[in-house]
C-alpha cells in the first residue's frame, strides 16, 4: 500500500499555518526517514519561497518520491520541472458546482485542459498523479469518462478527492469499485479524504478495502477546515487492523508526529488517536488492574510499536493497583496504609472537581510519606 503524505502542501493550508523553506525541508527529511513513499513538497506556483522549498526538498530527499502540485497549465508544470521533482500532482475540478461557479468552464473544456497537461508532463518524463477535485460530488459516469481519458493520455495514478469530506465508508467503497470497474488501464487508484464529518480515516480504510492502492494523508490530520486523513491513524489501522504492508517505520511514528507538531505549533486534543497524550493513558481502576496484568486487556496495540509510552494516571477513578504502580516507579514500598491514604486524598480532590496533575500526585505521596516515615521504606 502506497502512502502519499501531503503535510507540506495540503497540511500547510491549515488556516494560520505558514512554514519556512528550512522547516519544510526538516519535515520532508522526517517523512523520508519514516518511510513515506511520496512526499507532496508543495505548490511551486504559490510563491517564490514555496518554489525554493520544493526545489531544496527535491535535491535533499533521495528515497521518497517528491511531488509538486500543479494546475493544468504549462506554467505550473514548467516550474515543477525547474524544481527537478520526480512527479507532478495535476488537478482540476470535475463537479458541476465547481465548473460552473469557480472555473466557469464546461466539462469538455476541463477535460481538454487535463489531457493536454498530462501529455505535456509525460513528454518531459514526469510521473503523473491526477486528481479530479471534488470527485465525490461529481456525476459518477462523467468522472469515469474523465479518468479514462487522462489514463489514456498517460496518467500513472488517479486520485478520488473527497474535497469537502461528504463521503461515508460504504459509499466510498462503492465509488472506488465503480471507478476500478469502469476505468481500464495500468494505473494506481488513490484517495484523498477530508475530515469535515469526521470520517476521513474511515473513508480511507474503506477505499483500500475496495481496491485503492494509495492513500493521501497528513500528519495529525493537518489541512483545510477540519483537516485531512491523519497519517498516524490511517497507517496504523492499515497495518495493525487490516494487515496491509506499507514502508512505514512504525517505531519512528510518534517521534515524527511530535516533531512536526512542534514545528507547526499545532495543538492536538489529549484524546487524539495514536499520538494524543491520553492515547495510551489509563486511570480507571478496572482498566489499570487489567493493564498491569496484561496490557492487551485495554490496549489495541503496544505503544512501543509506534515509539510511544504507556501512562498510568492517578485520578478520581483510580484504584489501589494504580497507586501501587506509581509508588513502585518512585522507589517506594507500597504498604497498604500508604496506598489507602494516597487514594483517599486523590478521591477527595477529584470529588471537589480539582485537576490532579503528576505534580499533585507527587506532593500527595510526599505528604503521606512524611506522616508515615517510620513505617515506610524508601529505596
Amino acid at each position: 500500500m502506497r502512502v502519499l503524505d501531503t503535510t507540506l502542501r495540503d497540511g500547510e493550508q491549515t488556516p494560520g499555518l505558514a512554514l519556512k523553506p528550512s522547516e519544510k525541508l526538516e519535515i520532508a527529511l522526517l517523512l523520508q526517514d519514516l518511510g513515506v513513499d511520496s512526499i507532496e513538497a508543495g505548490f511551486p506556483a504559490v510563491s517564490r519561497g514555496e518554489y525554493e522549498a520544493v526545489k531544496i526538498i527535491a535535491r535533499e530527499v533521495s528515497s521518497s518520491e517528491i511531488v509538486a502540485l500543479c494546475r493544468c497549465n504549462r506554467y505550473d508544470i514548467d516550474l515543477a520541472l525547474d524544481c527537478d521533482v520526480d512527479a507532478v500532482h495535476l488537478f482540476i475540478a470535475t463537479s458541476d458546482i465547481h465548473l460552473k461557479y469557480k472555473l466557469k468552464i464546461s466539462r469538455e473544456e476541463a477535460l481538454r485542459r487535463a489531457i493536454e497537461a498530462v501529455e505535456y508532463a509525460k513528454s518531459h518524463g514526469l510521473v503523473v498523479e491526477f486528481s479530479a477535485e471534488d470527485s465525490t460530488r461529481t456525476e459518477w459516469s462523467w468522472l469515469a469518462r474523465f479518468f479514462q481519458e487522462v489514463v489514456n493520455a498517460g496518467a500513472d495514478r488517479l486520485d478520488i478527492a473527497d474535497t469537502v469530506g461528504v463521503m461515508w465508508p460504504s459509499r466510498m467503497q462503492a465509488l472506488v469499485r465503480y471507478i476500478l470497474e469502469n476505468v481500464r488501464g495500468n494505473y494506481v487508484l488513490s484517495v484523498h479524504c477530508h475530515n469535515d464529518f469526521g470520517m476521513a480515516t474511515a473513508n480511507s480504510i474503506a477505499a483500500v478495502e475496495a481496491g485503492a492502492g494509495q492513500v493521501h494523508v497528513t500528519v495529525a490530520g493537518l489541512g483545510e477546515r477540519a483537516g485531512n486523513a491523519p497519517l498516524e491513524e490511517v497507517v496504523t489501522a492499515l497495518h495493525f487492523l487490516l494487515g496491509y504492508r506499507t514502508n512505514i517505520r512504525f517505531e519512528k511514528l510518534k517521534h515524527v508526529c511530535d516533531r512536526v507538531l512542534e514545528i507547526t505549533k499545532f495543538n492536538i486534543a489529549p484524546n487524539k488517536p495514536i499520538i494524543g497524550i491520553n492515547a495510551f493513558s489509563h486511570e480507571s481502576g478496572i482498566h489499570v488492574h487489567g493493564i498491569i496484568e496484561n496490557p492487551q486487556t485495554y490496549e489495541p496495540i503496544p505503544p512501543e510499536l509506534i515509539g510511544a509510552q504507556r501512562r498510568i494516571v492517578i485520578g478520581k477513578h483510580s484504584g489501589k493497583h494504580a497507586v501501587e504502580y506509581i509508588l513502585k516507579t518512585m522507589g517506594i514500598t507500597p504498604t497498604p496504609e500508604i496506598v489507602d491514604k494516597v487514594l483517599k486524598i486523590v478521591k477527595e480532590l477529584g470529588d471537589r472537581g480539582e485537576k490532579i496533575t503528576e505534580n499533585t500526585i507527587i506532593e500527595i505521596i510526599k505528604l503521606v510519606i512524611t506522616d508515615n516515615s517510620k513505617k515506610t521504606t524508601i529505596s
